[in-house]
């Protein structure tokens, strides 16, 4: 297990833990000490603790770590799983959008589209990124790669992470509404496998925009959801601050997901977290991908298109007994 300090008050005992871990081998390093039954009691107590804490998340904990500064972002996991990624710029409308990348590579040595919301590291790269909140070229770009996929009859793989399509002035300029409800009916009659995974943040429509797949993952402690806690507790108790309860109804959990039929599967995260191991996290997630991958592989182009959207239409569907 990789550790860095922690950002968050329920990862306290985790922190202590790993705090007394690195003191204990600065004593060691500096005086040539052998402790190693010491140091692996403290390293198997680390991981104990930190499973512990893990397994007992709530809604608005998970949250927080859907949104760690240093979670794994879309090109993370894309040098990881992909091959030969070339990434390709702008809508041919207005110009080109930051926060979402698109651009071609190879999974398991087939050429394929790989589309994704980017988040970024610090300042400079946050405004270029535009803070993870696309703009309507973004969405526009990405239905120019949707549709060339469609041409070149090559898969398509989603990776999603915003907090939701930028709000701003000039997205309602360049009609950002516009821009996703035309994804939306043009994702649906792809006649090419689409895979879309939640990495990180899934909100509302900024989310869904590129979100309309045959098969739809969500990382184990990612969040997807119709608005986000802090603007939903505005709404409904006019205070930002009872996000915890917002968090809890809203049900944006990856095991909410799934048993609201929102998700396919659920993809573990290593212990802690995906930041704490990108590496093993991007293995597992490649695992899944290749499993639904080749499962769509067989299906024909009208199979793709008739399963997605009976996927999608059955959602939301309550039957009265």
């Amino acid at each position: 297990m990789k550790n860095d300090i922690s950002t968050f008050d329920f990862e306290a005992p985790i922190q202590e833990i790993y705090l007394k871990i690195q003191e204990t081998r600065k004593l060691v390093a500096q005086n040539n000490l052998s402790i190693e039954p010491h140091m692996k009691k403290l390293e198997e107590n680390l991981n104990a603790v930190t499973e512990d804490i893990y397994s007992k998340l709530n809604n608005w904990q998970i949250t927080q770590v859907a949104r760690h500064p240093r979670r794994p972002y879309t090109l993370d996991y894309v040098q990881r799983i992909f091959t030969d990624y070339v990434e390709l710029h702008g809508d041919r409308n207005y110009g080109d959008d930051n926060c979402i990348i698109c651009g071609i590579a190879r999974f398991e040595g087939d050429s394929c589209i790989v589309v994704g919301q980017q988040k970024g590291r610090d300042t400079k790269e946050n405004l270029k990124r535009n803070f993870g909140y696309p703009r309507p070229e973004g969405y526009r770009k990405a239905l120019r790669f949707f549709q060339m996929a469609e041409k070149f009859n090559k898969p398509i793989f989603i990776f999603i992470d915003t907090p939701g399509a930028f709000p701003g002035l000039e997205g309602e300029e360049r009609s950002v509404g516009e821009a996703i409800a035309r994804n939306l009916r043009d994702m649906s009659v792809l006649r090419v496998p689409v895979i879309a995974t939640v990495i990180g943040e899934g909100g509302s429509g900024g989310a869904l925009g590129i979100g309309v797949a045959n098969s739809v993952l969500m990382l184990q402690y990612a969040i997807y959801s119709v608005i986000s806690p802090e603007s939903c507790a505005s709404i409904l108790w006019r205070d930002s601050g009872e996000k915890v309860k917002a968090a809890i109804a809203l049900k944006n959990s990856a095991i909410d997901a799934l048993r609201l039929g929102v998700i396919d599967e659920i993809v573990p995260e290593p212990l802690g977290a995906a930041h704490r191991n990108y590496d093993l996290a991007a293995a597992n997630l490649k695992e899944f991908l290749k499993k639904y991958y080749y499962a769509l592989k067989k299906m024909t182009p009208e199979e793709l298109v008739r399963q997605r959207i009976e996927k999608f239409a059955a959602m939301g569907v309550i039957a009265k007994i």
